[in-house]
């Protein structure tokens, strides 16, 4: 009787957690250090390889944060009505100092006229002619934002590691940068293993079916804004894998295969990675998704998943995703998870993690809940286009209740 561990137990003496999956691929990484200069129009997505500081203060010149009436605090005490002597907008100043007695109609952003110190907000202002009644208290220096008080010169304003956002880009902007220094792209090559798939555009011989890995893996690299190099599919010949492995090992930083490292006869992969490089591991205890196997080819990392195709995409988000994160220098960004309600019920052994996959939503009142795309196969890739984030069941979770409190993690996160 065949006795080897297979996919579907829950149980294998030889796999690793997934913490320990996560250590060990971390601490065999090496962030890589090249970098390139781009202009910020095209730096949505990098990383940054150095820090930015601010060559300027922002504001560089005292300004209203309100639409009202700038004054000089000391006239209020002194003044019953204080006297129009202009208006100041945001790009136009007023030339006009603030002398003793008199107030400027003043716009949110406008420059603060010479001479004023306090502005107050034009709802608590009585107009009368060309003179002004306070309604309210003000205090010296309300809604006046001054020189620096945003950026100060010099301050390190992005730090090196982070993936610059849209924001960051209209900051840089704000400061009068127009480039910036960011680690290049990685490159990571990628491959289809096995005789059962086909390329699309041909027509599947008996027993055939299409190959979606390749695709699903084009999506998941240009939305890390990786450079991927798609090389096919590779036949279930080992010598075919090896020249495949060593070629993506000469030309780029990383190296991605879906099929051929499970158990099977023709399952070539995992075996030509120990004559050629080294194999770290293999099995991880969760599901979908146990076959993964990691290791290096020439010192450039290597990341074998499985054929089935929700298993390639748990594994991944879970492991591939940080990994390349890591190695393009970016920094460490915990996954986003937190609890709620379960609308579904979920039947699970213990043993291992598993992240079914599951549609996040609100109800009426906004509250967020998840429930279940239903059957859970690794095969079966319209449950991942169903959902929307996963439903993470720990180790020692069993099966889980209707109206339990279950884990999701979006697949879309904060970054």
């Amino acid at each position: 009787m065949n006795t080897q561990n297979c996919c579907v137990d829950d149980c294998d003496d030889e796999s690793i957690s997934v913490a320990e999956a996560l250590r060990r691929i971390e601490s065999d990484l090496t962030p890589i250090t090249d970098s390139v200069q781009v202009s910020i129009d095209h730096a949505l997505g990098r990383v940054l390889a150095q820090d930015v500081h601010s060559p300027i203060h922002v504001p560089a010149f005292p300004n209203s944060a309100m639409d009202g009436y700038a004054l000089r605090h000391a006239d209020i005490s002194t003044y019953a009505r204080l006297r129009v002597v202009g208006t100041a907008f945001a790009g136009k100043p007023s030339v006009r100092s603030l002398q003793a007695g008199e107030y400027l109609r003043i716009f949110t952003g406008a420059m603060l006229p010479e001479g004023a110190d306090s502005v107050m907000m034009q709802e608590y202002v009585q107009i009368e002619g060309d003179s002004i009644q306070l309604t309210a208290p003000c205090t010296q220096g309300q809604y006046v934002v001054n020189v620096g008080e945003n950026v100060q010169k010099g301050q390190t304003i992005l730090h090196v590691g982070k993936k610059l956002l849209p924001a960051d880009l209209g900051l840089l902007a704000s400061l009068g940068i127009t480039e910036v220094v960011v680690k290049r792209r990685l490159r990571v090559a990628y491959f289809s293993t096995g005789d059962e798939v086909c390329r699309l555009g041909e027509v599947p011989k008996p027993g055939q079916i299409y190959d979606s890995n390749r695709h699903s893996l084009a999506g998941l690299l240009k939305r890390l804004n990786i450079d991927g190099l798609d090389m096919g599919i590779i036949p279930d010949d080992p010598v075919a894998v090896e020249q495949a492995l060593l070629q993506a090992a000469g030309d780029c930083d990383a190296l991605i295969t879906s099929g051929g490292v499970s158990v099977g006869e023709a399952d070539f992969v995992t075996q030509v990675l120990k004559s050629i490089g080294e194999l770290h591991f293999w099995k991880i205890a969760m599901k979908p998704g146990r076959p993964l196997t990691f290791g290096k080819i020439h010192k450039k990392a290597f990341f074998g998943l499985s054929g089935n195709p929700v298993s390639m995409m748990s594994t991944f988000y879970q492991f591939v995703q940080p990994a390349l994160r890591h190695l393009q220098g970016q920094q460490a960004v915990p996954a986003l998870r937190f609890q709620v309600p379960c609308l579904s019920v979920l039947k699970k052994l213990q043993g291992r993690v598993e992240f079914q996959r599951g549609i996040l939503a609100p109800d009426a009142q906004g509250k967020l809940s998840v429930r279940s795309t239903g059957k859970q196969s690794a095969s079966m890739l319209s449950s991942m286009s169903q959902a929307n984030c996963f439903i993470v069941l720990p180790v020692e979770c069993g099966d889980v209740a209707e109206g339990e409190m279950v884990w999701v993690e979006p697949f879309e996160g904060l970054i």
